[in-house]
Order: C-alpha cells, then sequence, then structure tokens
C-alpha cells in the first residue's frame, strides 16, 4: 500500500496586521517559501507535480490563483501546475489532504502542500465585497460571526472570562519561551522586508508574542462582539500575514530519491459541524481521525488545536479528555497569530520539528472554520 511522508517543511514567521510583511505582496512571500522548501529537500524545481495552496481572500494580489502566480515567482518550470483552495481556516490543512490523496492514488509521487495569506494587503472578507449570505440559506440556519459563535461556545461550556484570560496569557508566555529557546528558528525562513521609507532588514522572528501580557492587562480589554460577553481582542487570535509550505511524497520516491522524510501521514479526516456555532468541529474531527488511525489521544505526543479563540481548544480539550499539556505547547494563534490560509501547514510545521525536539512519535492537527466545518491530521515522526 502506497503511503505518503513529509520530506520537509518550512514557513515565514508571522507578521502582525499592518506590522513588518506590511510592504510584502502576499504571492512574493509565498513565493519565497516554495524556494526556500525545495532548496533544503534538496530537490529540483521540476520535479514538483502540483502546487496546492490554501488562501482565504483570493482577490487582488491573492487573486488569479496565487498558487500558480508564487510558483513563476519562485522560478518553477511553467509545465509545473498550481491550484488555490478555500476551506476557510484549514485551507492550507486541506491543501496538505489533497496533495496526499494524489499521492495515495498514484496521480503523483511528489507535491508542495501550503498557504498564504496577507490580512494586512487584502483584508479579510474582502472576497464577498458586501455580499450579505442568501435568503435561503438564513431560513434554514443562524448565521453569525465567529466572534458571537465563541460566546456561545463559551456559554455553552461555562467558560469564565478568567479562564479565558488565563488561556490566553498562557500561550503568549509559551510562545515567547519558546522564541527564547530557539524552537522555531529551523522551521523559519528568513524574509528581507522593505519598510515605507526604503530601509531593508531581514525578519525570521513571528512578531505577534506581546511580553507583559497578564490577567490583568487582558481584564481591562473590552469585549468586542457581545458587550456582556467574555471574548476580547486579547483572548482572540490575532490577524495576521505569513506563508508556509511542507513538501509530500510517496514513499517509493523518497527512497529513489535517496531523501530521509521526516514524517508520515498516518490519518486525515474533515467534517462539517454546526454553522452557527461554527467552530466546534475540531472534536468531531478528531474523533474521526483517531477512529481511522486507530489510536487513541494518550497515543499523541502532541497536539496543535488553532487558538482561533480561546474557548476553542478549551472546549476541544473538555470533549476529548487530553492532556493540556500537550497542547499547544510552544504558544498558539493568540500569541502568534492566525494568517487564515497559512494556517494549517504553518502549525504542520511546528508540530512537525516539535515531534523532532522532543523526539516524540505521533502528532494531531485539528483546525476549526468558517461556516461549521474542521480538518483533522495525525503523523508520525520517522
Amino acid at each position: 500500500m502506497r503511503e505518503v511522508v513529509i520530506v520537509e517543511g518550512v514557513r515565514s514567521a508571522v507578521g502582525r496586521r499592518k506590522g513588518m510583511y506590511a510592504n510584502t505582496r502576499p504571492d512574493e512571500l509565498a513565493a519565497l517559501v516554495l524556494e526556500e522548501l525545495v532548496n533544503r529537500a534538496g530537490i529540483e524545481k521540476g520535479a514538483v507535480e502540483d502546487i496546492i495552496l490554501g488562501c482565504v481572500s483570493q482577490v487582488a494580489e491573492q487573486g488569479g490563483n496565487v498558487a500558480r502566480t508564487a510558483a513563476l515567482i519562485a522560478g518553477f518550470p511553467d509545465y509545473v501546475p498550481g491550484v488555490t483552495i478555500d476551506r476557510q481556516c484549514g485551507s492550507s490543512q486541506q491543501a496538505v489532504h489533497f496533495g496526499a490523496q494524489a499521492i495515495l492514488a498514484g496521480d503523483m509521487d511528489i507535491v508542495i502542500a501550503g498557504g498564504v495569506e496577507s490580512m494586512t494587503r487584502v483584508p479579510m472578507f474582502s472576497n464577498m465585497q458586501g455580499a450579505k449570505p442568501s435568503k435561503k440559506l438564513t431560513e434554514q440556519y443562524e448565521i453569525i460571526n465567529q466572534g458571537l459563535s465563541a460566546e456561545r461556545i463559551a456559554e455553552k461550556w461555562n467558560f469564565s472570562r478568567e479562564q479565558l484570560d488565563a488561556f490566553s496569557v498562557q500561550s503568549h508566555e509559551r510562545a515567547q519561551q519558546a522564541i527564547q529557546n530557539g524552537h522555531y528558528e529551523r522551521e523559519i525562513v528568513p524574509v528581507e522586508v522593505e519598510s515605507a521609507d526604503g530601509e531593508k532588514q531581514l525578519v525570521s522572528v513571528d512578531e505577534g508574542p506581546r511580553p507583559g501580557t497578564t490577567e490583568e492587562v487582558l481584564g481591562g480589554l473590552k469585549t468586542v462582539f457581545d458587550e456582556n460577553g467574555v471574548i476580547t481582542a486579547g483572548n482572540a487570535s490575532q490577524m495576521s500575514d505569513g506563508a508556509s509550505a511542507v513538501l509530500l511524497m510517496s514513499r517509493e520516491k523518497a527512497d529513489e530519491l535517496g531523501l530521509k522524510p521526516k514524517a508520515r501521514i498516518v490519518a486525515r479526516a474533515v467534517v462539517g459541524s454546526d454553522p452557527t456555532l461554527m467552530l466546534t468541529g475540531p472534536i468531531a474531527a478528531t474523533r474521526k481521525v483517531l477512529e481511522k488511525a486507530g489510536l487513541q489521544i494518550g497515543d499523541m505526543d502532541r497536539y496543535e488545536v488553532n487558538e482561533a479563540f480561546a474557548p476553542v481548544p478549551l472546549a476541544w480539550l473538555n470533549d476529548i479528555g487530553a492532556d493540556p499539556e500537550k497542547l499547544n505547547v510552544n504558544g498558539g494563534a493568540i500569541a502568534l497569530g492566525h494568517p487564515l490560509g497559512a494556517t494549517g501547514t504553518k502549525l504542520l510545521v511546528s508540530l512537525l520539528h516539535e515531534l523532532e525536539r522532543i523526539e516524540g512519535r505521533y502528532g494531531l492537527l485539528a483546525i476549526c472554520e468558517g461556516m461549521g466545518m474542521a480538518n483533522a491530521t495525525i503523523i508520525e515522526r520517522l
């Protein structure tokens, strides 16, 4: 039976919205990541059979199939195709699943899967152009924004503002500790950026984590979506810019090329979930992917569950019965940021390197997605 392996994975540092990548085009940022990926793996660009990138706001500099334009900018031969997909916040994780499926089917042997998003240069919802949901949809479902969904999850699971803020402080502390200890250095591609006044510098450190983030500081923030609610800018993910990618191969092709894979993809799952609560999908997706893998949550050495809002990973922990000491150990999106289309493979790259660092075996990745969906992936370090 064919097996899909991850040969290499890289990402850019994540920039705050209107931060260090404010003057960097997303197609060019993605191109830098694609080029570094094949360079580190030591393969020819022309050997890649497809490039699948996730991107949520596919307009302006992210329009026109950014996977294809980024590949051409990066110098891939014109016969290497590219396709851009949107499964909301899990877009690049879905890119991995599609790439793995192509390899398992025998259609391809070498695929790049990744994602890009500049929430600075292509603002969130700009692709919607002010369009409202269809009445045929709203007659069937209550369609609300994700912030209100997070409020409802907090209410349903009885999470207090203090619990959410404490989790958020932990995210910042873990992220800052990881940066200080150099845990992210190997996975990040340094990027040359230019300021508005033309000054150039090389950036290679995530811009999001804020020193001095305390429960007292977060407790002073106003709620954003509900005056009497619990969700603030401090216990939600940051809007961000970034790019990430992994190189997938069949095990046979990796062996033929003399490459040593970092991990294998054990199981993949995708689910739909309540489009009103919207963000609870990782619970069902985790159960499904564990069942497909024939594994238990206790078999996982690390898990990454995207911190879209603090109630999301907390509800996941509660219902899955997972170990909080294995969850987002180097910080999550509350501290590090959430560049929508890039987040899936960003987290996968970090999970891969964390398993290598601790010599762990299994890792799990789960991400909630807009309109009520979630992807989950299990990898095994080799």
